[in-house]
């Protein structure tokens, strides 16, 4: 079924964005990383835009981002969205 397939095309990029996010964050860690390196700067490039828009919502406190916490929870409050959703819609087709 095409809503089941699109469910979980979504629910695996959701779960790989997220591992993406957690690697970005362990790298903040070491201060001395070359950042020119393409892999590091690809992966920045995928992550920042997103993680941008919670540093907007919470300043850093003290030096630290606290912004991937509130990253973190949207995103899978997303997931658990998509998978009611699809779901959802699973209940739905079986019946007609």
């Amino acid at each position: 079924m095409v809503i089941a397939q699109i469910t979980q095309v979504l629910f695996t990029t959701i779960t790989l964005y997220n591992y993406l996010l957690i690697i970005r964050i362990l790298l903040t860690w070491f201060p001395n990383l070359d950042t020119s390196n393409p892999i590091l700067s690809s992966l920045f490039s995928i992550t920042d835009p997103y993680l941008n828009v919670f540093r907007g919502v919470i300043p850093p406190i003290g030096g630290l981002d606290l912004s991937p916490i509130l990253a973190f929870i949207s995103l899978s409050l997303v997931k658990q969205l998509v998978v009611g959703l699809g779901s959802m819609a699973l209940q739905y087709s079986g019946t007609f």
